[in-house]
């Protein structure tokens, strides 16, 4: 059989899970685990969170899995609901809504008495400079207050768009409106650090942090590595040496002919490509691992097949390959690719074996 697999390393994750207590020890840990947990299969990572006090998602669908696998922890669904009927399997399910916009404010009080019998909270949205979803100052300031008279009980919530950058003016900016807003609001809870914010801003943990991309051991910043930040990969993904091949200088390489030897090499063909969900298009040089060696990819990634260089590494058909994991990190790979590990993590297609590490 093909043998391309991801391998999810529950105890790393649990290690992470604990690094975000250390950091933020007074406040609670809603564990977001959104596509699939970031592409590492929700099933095996519900497992390895299960003393998280709460688990984040976009959509009611991903929190209804969460309630059928068994798990009780609050929910909150980070977009809220998107239509009106489903409030109803909201309340039924005790799961609980950020509000952004008039609609869902309208759809939540037709349901409120179930909802506030139910010990639900509502996490009201600020929009403090990331301009996608929430309501403004003083907009919002009105509607916790009128939600509170309601006998509502509220979180205020807001999400940094440049946590991840040093001195960005925009951060100052969301800080000082998440405070002014929370100040007029008191007493209220509140919730807006992520990942980045737990790792840089600790006074700023209040009742609620969110931590994503941490949780599964890739960085959030692009100048600190996991080492730096003391979190540790839980996903390794691999495949197999499936042919091998001596080229000679002058002779080409996979589609487009964009690589060309210019010495007589050793070629290994693994069993891994775009439809497996690693990434085909890198403006810089890649990488991938073998027993702890680092060895180039050479040409263009296909559909199902890479070509690595081998040349005076010892690597036998079916010698395992690393494409991400503890050796070559995906926040290495994607930065080659131009992008984040995040996208990498979620685009993982279902094609590669899932096991436990």
């Amino acid at each position: 059989m093909r043998q391309a697999t991801v391998y999810i390393d529950q105890e790393a994750l649990q290690y992470n899970l604990n690094r975000v207590k250390q950091l933020a020890p007074t406040a609670k840990i809603v564990s977001m685990v959104k596509a699939n947990a970031y592409g590492h299969g929700v099933e095996a990572c519900l497992a390895a969170l299960s003393s998280t006090d709460a688990f984040g998602v976009a959509c009611l669908e991903e929190a209804l899995e969460i309630r059928e696998l068994g798990y009780e922890q609050p929910i909150t669904l980070i977009e809220g609901i998107f239509s009106g009927d489903e409030m109803q399997i909201v309340i039924e399910k005790k799961i609980e809504c950020v509000v952004h916009h008039q609609q869902q404010l309208d759809w939540l009080r037709a349901h409120k008495d179930a909802y506030i019998a139910q010990g639900l909270k509502v996490w009201v949205k600020l929009n403090s400079g990331m301009n996608r979803l929430g309501f403004k100052v003083p907009e919002i300031i009105d509607v916790i207050h009128q939600l509170k008279a309601e006998g509502f009980t509220c979180v205020l919530a807001m999400h940094f768009a440049n946590a991840d950058a040093d001195n960005h003016p925009l951060n100052e900016q969301q800080k000082n409106q998440f405070l002014h807003v929370k100040e007029a609001c008191a007493p209220i809870m509140g919730s807006c650090c992520n990942s980045a914010a737990i790792l840089k801003w600790p006074e700023l943990n209040f009742d609620f942090v969110r931590p994503g991309i941490m949780l599964y051991g890739a960085t959030p910043f692009a100048d600190k590595s996991v080492e730096e930040l003391d979190l540790k990969p839980v996903m390794t993904f691999t495949a197999e040496v499936i042919a091998l091949n001596t080229i000679q200088a002058g002779e080409a390489v996979g589609y487009g002919s964009t690589f060309v030897a210019d010495k007589d090499m050793y070629l290994a063909i693994v069993s891994i490509g775009y439809g497996d969900g690693y990434p085909r298009a890198f403006p810089k040089q890649n990488y991938v691992a073998i027993n702890g060696q680092q060895t180039r990819v050479i040409g263009r990634v296909a559909m199902d097949m890479i070509a690595i260089d081998v040349t005076g590494i010892d690597a036998p058909l079916g010698t395992e390959v690393e494409l991400w994991g503890k050796e070559r990190l995906v926040d290495d790979v994607a930065e080659a690719n131009g992008t984040i590990g995040y996208e990498l993590l979620c685009r993982m297609s279902a094609r590669p074996v899932r096991k436990l590490a």
